[in-house]
């Protein structure tokens, strides 16, 4: 099933959009990946309840988190939300892989 992919903040799509200049291979990666899960929404790794951290779950209110790996250091984190009419794919941030490891506490 198709869905439609947001992202959760207005923030975070200026961000997104300024990586055109900034980093333009990191910006053709996630526009990718937002095709991907556009495409379909459950593309990416779910991460089990009991791992989402606290943080994401209290910043962005959300029950579900998902992970799509980006190139080798990055990846991009996005909630699945919607009814029987519709999937909606909330981004709700991408992060190198320190700053992953850090969130995760790995």
């Amino acid at each position: 099933m198709e869905s439609r992919v947001i992202f959760a903040n207005e923030d975070l799509r200026r961000t997104f959009e300024s990586l055109k200049t900034e980093d333009p291979r990191l910006y053709k990666e996630v526009v990718n990946a937002l095709e991907s899960i556009k495409q379909n929404a459950f593309f990416g790794r779910n991460v089990r309840k009991e791992l989402i951290p606290k943080e994401i779950v209290k910043k962005h209110n959300i029950d579900n988190l998902w992970i799509y790996n980006l190139r080798k250091d990055w990846r991009l984190i996005y909630t699945i939300a919607g009814s029987r009419i519709e999937v909606l794919a909330i981004i709700l941030d991408w992060m190198d892989h320190k700053d992953y490891e850090k969130l995760f506490g790995f």
